[in-house]
């Protein structure tokens, strides 16, 4: 029988028009910051303003800051962490999609511990500590759907000195509450819904080959799966399908929840520690096709592949091969199946350089592959799937 654990602490408010209750809730402070990107969305489309008239009525206080950026830094976190600590602030509202929601939950924890917060990461570069104190409660409000971050403990930082991108994570920055509306995700162009819908949807598929999966992981991710198959295609070509968007934010969740990321994701951060204007989501749909094809060639997850192709609609599926063409199937529905790692200026020479580095970032568990890889197993999907 199997033996696992399972903690989910967050209280999630889900439905459109959800962040309309926020100042029902009891908050976990007295005054917030409010963080959100250095882009004009979460201003022009009335998201940040919807929320200061939240915690207007819950008679809660706030500061903004607005300096996060797509892939966010070291930096972002530790001057959000001196604002929140130099204005009063006792608790933090995350604004945003993956990166702001990421970024805030080390904002919470740098404003309660000492130091820099690359003291608290396992990278090759990284402290490696334990935090004194638990991080500052933080509340999040997504705008995407693709991070799950809302509902986990973990963030990806960027430290551009030492061209590390990591995953800093402890019990204490799971956000007590979150808010996911898919009204605030009506707004998201077609080209970002693609690519944070294809992250959902590895971190679900990812899941479900991870050797560690168990039920309670399975269930969420083959029904994320399915939800993002279905619904994801809809959502891209007509924005406003209110539908589609409302069952795009419910994977993204179920797909947060027991998240148990393989070496696809260490793979893709290695990347981005290279390549600071990649787009996450973006980066792993460069690396599926070779990457899930490797196993599938070699028959190492075929039970739990015959599942995922079920789950995206194919009737009976009888090898891992079915799965990979529903993959490139729903690629193509959202005009993903042609992105190309040149274009962001990865070139062929510096992949050479990649397999080493998947041993000094965190991104999911490289002991966790259906088989394990070698160094040499990384540089031939890497090579497969540059373009």
């Amino acid at each position: 029988m199997y033996q696992f654990n399972f903690y989910m602490p967050t209280k999630v408010l889900f439905g459109p028009g959800r962040l309309q209750d926020l100042h029902n809730e009891q908050l976990p402070g007295k005054k917030a910051l409010i963080v959100t990107s250095n882009g004009t969305s979460a201003k022009r489309f009335g998201y940040l303003d919807a929320v200061k008239k939240e915690l207007d009525a819950a008679g809660v206080g706030y500061e903004v800051f607005d300096q996060v950026r797509p892939n966010p830094t070291d930096y972002n976190v530790m001057d959000g962490a001196k604002m929140a600590r130099d204005t009063g602030c006792d608790f933090v509202v995350a604004l945003g999609g993956g990166s702001v929601m990421d970024c805030a939950k080390c904002i919470a924890l740098m404003m309660t511990n000492d130091g820099h917060i690359w003291d608290y990461s396992l990278s090759e570069k990284g402290g490696k500590k334990q935090p004194a104190s638990d991080a500052a409660p933080t509340v999040a409000i997504t705008t995407s759907a693709g991070t799950g971050s809302e509902v986990d403990m973990a963030s990806v930082i960027s430290k551009d000195d030492v061209q590390e991108k990591t995953g800093i994570f402890f019990p204490s920055m799971f956000p007590v509450l979150a808010v996911v509306d898919a009204n605030l995700m009506m707004s998201v162009p077609p080209k970002f819904t693609a690519y944070q819908g294809m992250d959902a949807f590895f971190h679900a598929a990812e899941s479900v080959i991870c050797k560690n999966e168990n039920p309670m992981g399975e269930m969420f991710a083959l029904k994320a799966i399915e939800l993002v198959a279905k619904y994801l295609p809809q959502a891209y070509r007509d924005g406003s399908d209110k539908e589609a968007r409302a069952y795009m934010a419910l994977a993204n969740t179920l797909a947060g929840y027991y998240m148990l990321c393989t070496s696809e994701h260490t793979m893709e951060h290695v990347m981005g520690s290279y390549h600071d204007d990649l787009v996450h989501g973006a980066g792993l749909i460069m690396l599926s096709h070779a990457y899930y094809d490797f196993f599938a060639e070699r028959k190492a997850a075929e039970e739990p592949m015959m599942k995922m192709a079920k789950a995206m609609g194919v009737a009976n599926p009888t090898s891992g091969k079915d799965f990979i063409k529903a993959l490139d199937d729903l690629l193509e529905a959202v005009d993903c199946h042609d992105l190309r790692m040149s274009d962001v200026g990865i070139t062929r020479d510096e992949l050479k350089t990649y397999p080493k580095r998947i041993h000094d970032v965190l991104g999911g568990d490289i002991t966790a592959d259906p088989i394990p890889l070698s160094d040499d197993d990384y540089l031939e999907i890497f090579e497969k799937a540059y373009k």
